[in-house]
């Protein structure tokens, strides 16, 4: 009996959950894009007789060590973070899934060339060879996307990789090979396609990953100029507030960070049960 309304129980949970998450993307996805236009921030604005003021009516989550308002500055770094996010997910699964299909598709000494060199790339730390890169640059938004692209796309060309070996012994397949399909063909008319929902989905995990990488990178003093709002930037800063007892300047930016990704994993793990009913016990959300 326990184990039958289990069933039930779990489905709620599930479906409250996706809802949640996606309130929470929802509305994050509206202030990084109506606020920014509506109200302006001055990046490098100072008004030290603001200095430091926990929150109130007139400033939601305080203002931060030179006296600007902080909620703005959450929204404005979760926009930057957000960016990063999406663009170095995106083309690191694009990387990802086309070295992937074509070590598979090919095979032989291609196969296993790729997949060395894949492994060789992942023998060293992501954070260690992000921060290689970025040094070579000037700090920005560029050069972040390049590093946490670069350094990412590797697991999506395993996942790739076995899908498409997985799908190079089914009957259709063959049936297109002995039709006379060349094998450029058969990858992009059969085999991409078959592998999308997976890719896709390796891109919204990437997401979250990415703006913790640039969170990294930035804490670091790697990733975008000081002045400029980033939440790694902003966690940075308030090291010393939250030393002198000012909790706010290091809480609200945390939060920003820490329930985003939490909400695109919620959503992501909601999509890995779709496509993958069988391995829903494996999901460690």
């Amino acid at each position: 009996m326990a184990e039958t309304d289990l069933g039930p129980a779990r489905r709620t949970t599930r479906r409250v959950r996706v809802i949640a998450s996606a309130g929470i993307v929802g509305a994050v996805l509206l202030a990084v894009l109506l606020v920014p236009p509506l109200v302006q921030l001055d990046q490098q604005a100072v008004d030290l007789a603001a200095k430091l003021r926990p929150p109130s009516w007139e400033h939601p989550f305080g203002t931060d060590d030179v006296g600007r308002d902080l909620l703005l500055r959450c929204v404005y770094g979760l926009r930057v973070s957000l960016l990063v996010g999406i663009v170095a997910g995106l083309t690191a699964t694009v990387i990802g899934t086309a070295v992937g299909a074509l070590a598979a598709a090919f095979g032989g000494w291609t196969d296993r060339v790729v997949m060395r060199l894949v492994d060789t790339f992942s023998s060293v730390p992501h954070l260690l060879l992000g921060i290689f890169i970025v040094a070579m640059f000037r700090p920005g938004v560029g050069p972040v996307i390049v590093s946490v692209a670069l350094t990412h796309w590797l697991s999506t060309a395993r996942i790739v990789r076995a899908e498409v070996l997985s799908l190079r012994s089914r009957p259709f397949i063959d049936a297109a090979v002995s039709g006379g399909a060349s094998r450029g063909r058969v990858v992009v008319r059969h085999l991409l396609p078959a592998v999308l929902p997976q890719a896709g989905l390796a891109a919204v995990l990437m997401v979250p990953h990415a703006m913790w990488h640039e969170s990294a990178l930035s804490f670091l003093g790697l990733g975008l100029p000081t002045h400029q709002a980033s939440l790694g930037n902003l966690v940075q800063t308030a090291r010393g507030s939250l030393l002198a007892g000012d909790w706010w300047p290091t809480l609200f930016p945390g939060l920003f960070l820490i329930v985003p990704t939490l909400a695109l994993a919620g959503l992501a793990g909601a999509w890995r049960e779709r496509i993958n009913p069988r391995r829903r016990s494996e999901l460690m959300l």
